[in-house]
């Protein structure tokens, strides 16, 4: 089967997944896009959630030049220089608050840089090809023929039917047999030297006893091995 293609964000958003990234890009934004009157209710949200102090004095620093913008708006007109002054006041809300916003980004919405971890869905993965060697495993004791046909537990061909990793001790080669927990070349040459012997084997504690694996290998082994006859 083909592996599926590597995670690519959609977004520039480090290890961030697309959702978040969007999100984190929409909010490092606002600042900009509101012409800088958000600047402060943006930082005073992250501050809350976050629990930060450079957040926290972010957001009071620009709280303040916000203030200090809307106290001098009404004197537009009235005074020499108060059109300018709030002009450089905007600029640094919009320009700066946005600059400073999409810096601290992934910090605000990645703190740990585990966001583009799923570790749910790496256990439920495991769980569905543990799932998969015990459905292969029943049908191959139940119609080893069929097993066969359908390649069941040989790595080493070309399949289109999924047995979650299954290696077949009585048939695989040396290289497929390496593919089990622990087994090195040189086991599995002794594996299959063993096997043209006996004619194959019935069980991870046959094949133990019989090939002389350490006994710390047997349950690893037995876990992705099957033994079609």
């Amino acid at each position: 089967m083909n592996a599926p293609a590597p995670y690519e964000p959609r977004v520039p958003s480090d290890s961030m997944p697309p959702g978040r990234a969007a999100l984190s890009v929409t909010w490092a934004a606002l600042p900009f896009l509101t012409l800088g009157y958000a600047t402060p209710f943006t930082f005073a949200a992250a501050a809350l959630w976050r629990r930060s102090l450079h957040l926290t004095v972010s957001t009071a620093a620009y709280l303040g030049l916000f203030a200090l913008a809307m106290f001098l708006i009404p004197h537009i007109g009235k005074e020499g220089g108060t059109e300018r002054a709030v002009g450089v006041l905007l600029f640094i809300l919009s320009v700066v608050g946005c600059g400073h916003a999409f810096l601290i980004r992934r910090r605000v919405f990645d703190p740990h840089g585990l966001s583009g971890v799923d570790n749910e869905a790496v256990v439920e993965r495991v769980k569905r090809r543990r799932l998969l060697r015990e459905k292969a495993r029943e049908l191959a004791a139940a119609d080893p023929g069929l097993a066969k046909e359908l390649r069941i537990g040989r790595p080493d061909l070309p399949s289109q039917y999924n047995d979650g990793g299954l290696v077949d001790v009585n048939h695989a080669p040396v290289e497929a047999l390496t593919l089990l927990p622990g087994i090195t070349r040189e086991l599995a040459e002794g594996i299959e030297r063993v096997r043209s012997q006996t004619g194959g084997f019935q069980s991870a504690e046959e094949l133990s006893a019989l090939a002389g694996l350490p006994p710390s290998l047997t349950n690893d082994v037995a876990d992705y091995a099957v033994f079609i006859r």
